[in-house]
């Protein structure tokens, strides 16, 4: 089983996540996406292993969010809001579980990845 957590370390529901993994016995692999965001085909690849649309995983709270003016009505493409994402991968949700490359979910609340491992 491979499990790869995208990590913020200074998020406590991230910090959280990565424990109930390690307590479960398995040593995730650990990107910390603000250092080293996805590429764009990984982000892409993560948005369609939760089987949502890109702006259902930005966080609209964020003040990098509110100095853009975005918002969830805003008409963007698929490929514009990823692109936003990558520019400042700030606005993703986290953390971000994925399993053997072919699951994925948000930890929030971190239990719910107690679902995929």
């Amino acid at each position: 089983m491979e499990i790869k957590i995208y990590h913020n370390p200074r998020c406590s529901k991230s910090r959280a996540t990565l424990e109930l993994i390690s307590d479960a016995g398995v040593e995730p692999s650990i990107v910390t996406y603000l250092e080293t965001p996805p590429s764009r085909e990984e982000l892409a690849g993560i948005v369609q292993l939760l089987g949502v649309t890109p702006p259902e995983i930005i966080r609209f709270g964020e003040s990098v969010a509110k100095e853009l003016g975005l918002s969830p009505q805003d008409e963007r493409s698929d490929a514009e809001w990823i692109e936003l994402m990558l520019q400042h991968p700030i606005l993703m949700q986290r953390p971000i579980v994925v399993m053997d490359g072919s699951k994925a979910i948000i930890g929030r609340p971190p239990e719910k990845v107690l679902t995929i491992i």
